[in-house]
C-alpha cells in the first residue's frame, strides 16, 4: 500500500511546488528587467536635461553639443549602452557610437514614436535567459511644453539574464530542499498511517497460519485504523473462543465416548465366547468397534494438537528423518516396498521434535499404505535459505488435481481408496502440529506416478522471523 500511496503524495507535493515555483520564477525575471528599465529611465531623464540646454542656448551650442557627445561616448564606453539624442525628423543631435541612428522597426521605432508623443516608452517585452534581446528605452526632450527631441538608450541584456538565471537557480534549490523535506514528511506520514495496517496484516497472517494467539498491539495511526485494529482483536478473540469451544467439545466428546466404547468392546468379547468360533458377525462388530476407537483417539489427538504450544529447538532434521526411516523400514520390508533416504547428510532447523516426528510418521505411514509391492518410497532431506525440507515421495496411484486440493481436510479420503484402513485425520493432525511451530506441509504429484508430500520447517529462530513479518508493507 505504501508503494501506491507514497508516489501519489509525491506527485501532489511536486504539483504544488511547481505551481508556486513558476510564478515566482516569472516574478524574478520581471523584477530584474524592471530594475534595468528604471535605471535606463533615470539615465534618459538626465541625458534629456543636458540635451535641453543644447537647444536653449544657440550661441554656445557647439560647446554644449561637444559636451553632450562626450558624455554619451563615455556612457557607452563605461556601461556598454548605446545612447543617442535625435530630433523629431530622426536626425542625430548626438549619439554614441556616432553611426547609430533611430531604429527603423520593432520596439525601438515604437518607443521613439511614443516619446515624440510626449510619453515615456512603454516597457519592452520580457527578455528571457535563453534569448539575446536588447532593452530599448526612450524619453522625450521637452522645451516650453513641446517635444523637440528624443533620448534613446539601447541596453545589452547579458548581465540581466545572468541575474535571472541565478535567481532561478536559487528558486530551484529552494524547491529541491522543500521537495526533500516534503518527501521525508510523506514517508513519516505514510508510515504513521500504515503502521496499524502493517500490524494488522502481520496478525492476520499469523492467525491464517494457525497462530491464534496473535493480536494487533495498540499503536499509532489515524483513529479509524486504530478502531479497526480494536475490532480485529475483538473478532480474533471471538473466533478463538469459538474454536476453543469446538476443540473442548471434540476433546470432551472423544474422552467421554472412550469409556462406553471400551465397555462395549469388552461385552462384545464376552459375547464372542458364547458364540461359535469364527462367527463373521462378531468379527465384523469387533473390527468396526476398533475402528471407532481409532477415530476417537485421532479426534482427541487433533484437539490436543491444535491447542498445544510448540517447544521449538535447533536440531538436525536429517538425523531425525534417518531415525524415522529406520523405524519404518521393517514394515516396508514386510510389504515388499523399498524405503530409502536421500539428500543432505545434515540440515538444521527450528522444530518441535515431537511434532516433526509425528508428522513424518503420519506421512511415511500414508505412503506405505498406498505403495504397492516392488515400488519405492523415497525420503529426501534438503536445506534452503529460509527453510529445511523433508519430502516423502511414494510410488502409489497418486491423486488428481481436485483431490490434491482437498488432501489434509478432516475425515477426507479419496473415493478410490475407501477400502484402505484409516480415519482420514492423520495428515490433519500432522499439519496442525507443524503449523504451531511455523512449519507447513504441501502436496504434489510425483512423476511418473504417486504422491509427494513436502514438510517445510524454518531455519531461523522464532523472534528473528517475527520482526520482518511486522515490518513488511
Amino acid at each position: 500500500m505504501r508503494a501506491r500511496l507514497l508516489p501519489l503524495l509525491i506527485v501532489l507535493m511536486a504539483g504544488v511546488l511547481l505551481a508556486l515555483g513558476f510564478p515566482l520564477a516569472l516574478s524574478v525575471a520581471e523584477a530584474q528587467q524592471q530594475k534595468v528599465i528604471v535605471d535606463r529611465l533615470d539615465d534618459t531623464a538626465r541625458i534629456a536635461a543636458e540635451a535641453q540646454f543644447v537647444t536653449e542656448i544657440p550661441a554656445s551650442e557647439g560647446e554644449r553639443h561637444d559636451t553632450l557627445q562626450h558624455e554619451l561616448a563615455r556612457y557607452e564606453t563605461v556601461y556598454g549602452i548605446r545612447a543617442g539624442v535625435f530630433y523629431r525628423d530622426g536626425q542625430a543631435m548626438a549619439a554614441a557610437p556616432r553611426f547609430w541612428s533611430v531604429p527603423s522597426a520593432g520596439e525601438g521605432l515604437q518607443a521613439f514614436q511614443e516619446a515624440l508623443a510626449g510619453r515615456r516608452s512603454r516597457d519592452p517585452s520580457q527578455v528571457w535567459p535563453w534569448g539575446r534581446g536588447r532593452l530599448i528605452v526612450a524619453s522625450p526632450v521637452v522645451r516650453n511644453g513641446d517635444v523637440i527631441a528624443v533620448v534613446v538608450t539601447d541596453s545589452p541584456t547579458g548581465e540581466m539574464r545572468s541575474r535571472i538565471v541565478r535567481g532561478w537557480l536559487l528558486i530551484a534549490a529552494g524547491e529541491t530542499a522543500a521537495m526533500l523535506l516534503a518527501l521525508g514528511a510523506a514517508i513519516r506520514l505514510t508510515g504513521w498511517v500504515l503502521l496499524p495496517v502493517r500490524t494488522l496484516d502481520a496478525a492476520t497472517h499469523d492467525i491464517a497460519t494457525g497462530r491464534m494467539k496473535s493480536r494487533v498491539a495498540p499503536g499509532g495511526g489515524p483513529p479509524e485504523l486504530r478502531r479497526l485494529a480494536r475490532a480485529f482483536n475483538e473478532m480474533a478473540d471471538n473466533v478463538e473462543d469459538v474454536l476453543e469451544q469446538q476443540r473442548a467439545f471434540v476433546a470432551d466428546a472423544s474422552h467421554q465416548l472412550r469409556n462406553p466404547l471400551a465397555a462395549l468392546l469388552l461385552r462384545i468379547e464376552l459375547l464372542a465366547f458364547e458364540l461359535p468360533e469364527g462367527n463373521e458377525e462378531i468379527a465384523s462388530v469387533r473390527t468396526e468397534g476398533k475402528r471407532l476407537a481409532e477415530v476417537l483417539d485421532d479426534l482427541l489427538d487433533l484437539a490436543l494438537a491444535e491447542h498445544t504450544d510448540a517447544e521449538l529447538r535447533l536440531m538436525d532434521i536429517a538425523e531425525l528423518a534417518a531415525e524415522r526411516v529406520a523405524a519404518w523400514r521393517p514394515l516396508a520390508d514386510g510389504k515388499g516396498v523399498r524405503l530409502t533416504e536421500e539428500g543432505s547428510a545434515a540440515a538444521t532447523a527450528w522444530v518441535d521434535p515431537v511434532a516433526l516426528s509425528s508428522a513424518l510418521d503420519a506421512v511415511i505411514d500414508n505412503a506405505l499404505k498406498f505403495t504397492p509391492e516392488g515400488e519405492r518410497v523415497v525420503v529426501t532431506v534438503s536445506s534452503h535459505d529460509a527453510a529445511s525440507k523433508i519430502s516423502v515421495a511414494d510410488g502409489g496411484p497418486g491423486l488428481n488435481q481436485d483431490e490434491l486440493a482437498r488432501i489434509g481436510d478432516r475425515f477426507w479420503r479419496s473415493s478410490r481408496h475407501q477400502n484402505v484402513k484409516g480415519s482420514g485425520l492423520g495428515l490433519s493432525i500432522s499439519r496442525a502440529l507443524l503449523t504451531t511451530g511455523g512449519g507447513s506441509m504441501t502436496y504434489e504429484q510425483n512423476e511418473p506416478h504417486g504422491l509427494r508430500v513436502t514438510v517445510s520447517v524454518p531455519r531461523t529462530a522464532p523472534h528473528a522471523r517475527a520482526a520482518p513479518d511486522r515490518g513488511a508493507s
